[in-house]
């Protein structure tokens, strides 16, 4: 079923709530990528320019300590929205009480306005974590706030927080619509049409160190895809199902069971490293060396090798669909990044094709080769997207309103 998007809705004239997602890095009040920010803008843009006033919701990492929240603060996200933006944007320190209510009220239309940090509200009160556990009272004083309620954060999609699910049930409550916002509805085209209705050959390539993290992934695209890659630390776990020999490389023990069944149920639809980028330390800069097969005693696996990136590259070639989650190798470290960047800059090749990434490291990958415009879709989303490819259900979405 299609969801209702904000388009469908008359924002003229109102108090327009808008759950974002401005998770960034920030360190020392410097944020060190806005891309999150950036993809915001298409629907804050949209309920500025029909007359509505947005009031804008997020988290930003994890609040324990009242120290968190010196570093926390959505602040400075004020400050580079409103240059995104080119017009003001009121930054209000707190996210309930009468000081957000009298800004809310005095906002004109077209105006823009930013709350702090939902998290905020995780400590300092009676309650427990009131937006990480969905207070039902939080989400509906926020939903008070407003007239509409507009959900624009496919990151914080797979969990029921306060200020998405909460406000939307609240919402619903009060008979209003809830809508998705344009990179949410983005989110839900291009990751739900490569899951449901793929053009094929469909290829999905998994990378990272855990076969836990992506098992139920894994699992659920085996009978979507044609193929599917794996790479990254979880290779190991699936060797040493094989019988392969793995040195001191990562290992999950108590998967090999599992990575044994998903190799007998893949049959040739899995497609694992043949050779593979090896050192004696976890170091960049130890001496390392490309071996195929077999990892000798003393050496952990770091990166794939060459023959590797080649035979991957002979899979994607004639892909019409490929998504992409996780590192091939120690990515953050330079001698063992080539496998990443490599398959990186291959998928920038594919004119042919839809090609999805998601995941920190893939994105940073073809960030870092400049080679993001040439992709169909980066997903803002990490674990969103995971569990979105497995197949559940994320009850961010499933709380908006069908059309």
């Amino acid at each position: 079923m299609a969801k209702l998007i904000v388009s469908d809705l008359d924002v003229k004239d109102k108090k327009v709530l808008i759950r974002v997602d401005f998770n960034v890095p920030i360190k020392g009040g410097v944020i060190g990528d806005d891309n999150r920010i950036v993809a915001a803008l298409p629907t804050i843009q949209y309920v500025i320019d029909h007359g509505g006033k947005a009031i804008l919701l997020s988290h930003l990492g994890r609040i324990k300590t009242d120290e968190d929240k010196k570093e926390l603060t959505l602040e400075p996200v004020a400050t580079r929205l409103s240059e995104a933006l080119n017009k003001p944007v009121t930054f209000v320190p707190v996210n309930e009480g009468k000081q957000l209510e009298d800004a809310i009220n005095g906002m004109e239309d077209g105006s823009v306005l930013l709350m702090q940090n939902t998290r905020f509200q995780d400590i300092d009160n009676d309650f427990g974590k009131r937006e990480s556990k969905n207070d039902p009272k939080l989400g509906e004083y926020w939903a008070s706030l407003g007239d509409l309620f507009i959900n624009d954060a496919f990151g914080t999609a797979h969990r029921a927080h306060a200020s998405n699910v909460g406000i939307a049930t609240a919402m619903k409550a009060k008979g209003q619509k809830v809508a998705a916002g344009f990179l949410m509805e983005k989110e839900i085209k291009f990751l739900g049409n490569a899951v449901d209705n793929p053009k094929h050959p469909f290829v999905a390539i998994l990378g990272g160190a855990k076969v836990s993290d992506k098992i139920g992934v894994i699992d659920h695209l085996l009978s979507k895809a044609d193929k599917v890659i794996v790479g990254g630390g979880m290779t190991y776990t699936f060797y040493a199902a094989k019988g392969i020999k793995i040195g001191n490389s990562l290992v999950e023990k108590d998967k090999i069971d599992l990575a044994k069944s998903i190799i007998e149920k893949a049959g040739d639809k899995l497609v694992l490293p043949v050779d593979n980028i090896v050192a004696e330390k976890f170091d960049n800069d130890v001496p390392s060396k490309d071996v195929e097969g077999d990892i000798p005693d003393g050496y952990m696996a770091l990166d794939i090798g060459e023959k590797s990136i080649a035979n991957f590259e002979d899979v994607l070639k004639d892909a019409k669909t490929v998504v992409w989650n996780g590192p091939m190798g120690v990515f953050e470290m330079s001698n063992y990044a080539k496998g990443t960047l490599e398959i990186g800059k291959f998928l920038g090749t594919l004119t042919d094709a839809t090609t999805i990434v998601g995941g920190g490291d893939s994105t940073a990958a073809v960030k870092q080769l400049g080679v993001g415009d040439k992709l169909t879709h980066i997903s803002t989303g990490g674990g969103a997207s995971l569990e979105y490819l497995e197949g559940k259900t994320l009850p961010g979405i499933a709380a908006i309103s069908d059309k």
